[in-house]
């Protein structure tokens, strides 16, 4: 998903002003493209699946906690075509990535990034007014470890700023009765997901674990819930992501749109 600068959409990317040690990606939907900095934070492969895994319809509107540079909603608009996708962020610069990309692949008019902190989020947007919400949540627990709290890498895989109990505590909120949660968490810590989905009136409805090679144990687990759902859950087949070392499997190619 690696591109070089050239021109699309009849824009000339380097009028959105890439700063120093940034760069264009390729997203490989639509022509679409997104502004990084490596020094910073890129998307991972987590956020790329999770999209392959939720779901959108063409009139829902979508709402992606903690978006990083966007890469969530550029994709599920690219796939799916979702009427409103917002992206919320809570650090300026990838923030700032996020809203120049939306620009630079003319989406102006469906994604709007907001500044703004995920244990806020009932206090940016009214109650109830989503049909999706989607999370690439942190996935360790505090600070242990770390030389700098601060930094974007630390702040995006640590819960520094917040905890998954925030997370589905906000999604309850915002959700629509019946609106539909996608997430991708890490197994070493599926029973306390689905412990706090559950006290929040979220209720798992499917789990697809993710494996590095099928030999090999799960490093990834992607959930769907349903606010208000009645019990009940499936558990679909395994992703597999390499067939060999530096060989993805079809499902991964598909997914990512090779």
């Amino acid at each position: 998903m690696r591109g070089e600068p050239s021109k699309r959409n009849g824009r000339n990317p380097m009028e959105f002003r890439l700063k120093e040690n940034e760069r264009l990606d390729e997203l490989q939907r639509n022509g679409y493209r997104i502004i990084q900095n490596p020094k910073k934070f890129c998307f991972g492969m987590d956020a790329v699946l999770l999209t392959g895994f939720a779901r959108g319809g063409a009139g829902d509107r979508l709402l992606d906690l903690g978006t990083g540079t966007g890469i969530i909603p550029l994709l599920m608009e690219a796939k799916y075509h979702c009427a409103h996708l917002i992206g919320l962020e809570i650090q300026a610069e990838s923030a700032d990535m996020a809203r120049r990309s939306v620009e630079l692949n003319g989406l102006r008019d469906r994604i709007e990034i907001v500044l703004g902190d995920i244990k806020e989020a009932d206090r940016i947007f009214p109650s109830a007014s989503f049909d999706c919400v989607t999370c690439n949540p942190p996935y360790m627990i505090g600070q242990h470890g770390l030389a700098n709290p601060e930094e974007p890498k630390a702040v995006a895989r640590h819960e520094i700023l917040c905890t998954f109990g925030d997370v589905a505590a906000q999604t309850a909120r915002l959700l629509k009765p019946g609106g539909h949660f996608f997430l991708v968490h890490r197994p070493f810590r599926l029973a306390e997901i689905m412990v706090t989905l559950t006290e929040h009136k979220l209720e798992p409805k499917r789990m697809q674990l993710v494996h590095p090679y099928a030999d090999r144990e799960p490093n990834m687990v992607l959930l769907e819930a349903v606010r208000g759902g009645k019990p009940g859950m499936k558990v679909e087949k395994p992703l597999i992501v390499f067939r060999e070392p530096g060989v993805y499997m079809p499902e991964i190619r598909e997914i990512y749109g090779y």
